[in-house]
């Protein structure tokens, strides 16, 4: 039997981070991921968040995606604030077999699109292999 440890102001600190971020502790953004024959598409939700607050950088095959929703405005009597605010953030390691250098991004309807291609090193190729002198071609 496993000793498990509750602590609900933990969990409570956890869960408000991850909704509101912060600079030090930036909230998580919704991901779809998938092949789409030569090419990997990655999609992240982010409502209402300005284009010209997005930042994507790549290092070393690591892809870091943030973004920032403007805090509330003072000056206003807000009666429900549920939507999240502050910094957004996710980082993504990219595998060898991707071409960092020609990811392509776009942003339409609060949805980032990353399109990054199969590398040509990564795809599959034919190998020739000689057999009695006779040359047979197999995938590799």
């Amino acid at each position: 039997m496993a000793l498990m440890r509750t602590d609900p102001f933990r969990d409570l600190d956890r869960w408000t981070q991850q909704v509101f971020g912060t600079a030090a502790r930036p909230a998580v953004m919704p991901m779809d991921a998938w092949r789409d024959g030569e090419h990997f598409i990655i999609e992240f939700d982010l409502p209402g968040v300005q284009a010209d607050s997005l930042n994507l950088d790549v290092e070393r095959n690591m892809l870091t995606v943030r973004a920032e929703r403007p805090g509330l405005d003072q000056n206003r009597e807000m009666l429900s604030a549920e939507r999240p605010r502050g910094v957004f953030s996710r980082q993504l390691f990219l595998g060898e077999n991707l071409d960092t250098d020609k990811i392509e991004a776009s942003y339409h309807d609060g949805v980032l699109r990353l399109t990054i291609p199969v590398a040509e090193k990564a795809k599959p190729r034919r190998i020739e292999i000689n057999h009695d002198g006779q040359k047979t071609a197999i995938n590799a």
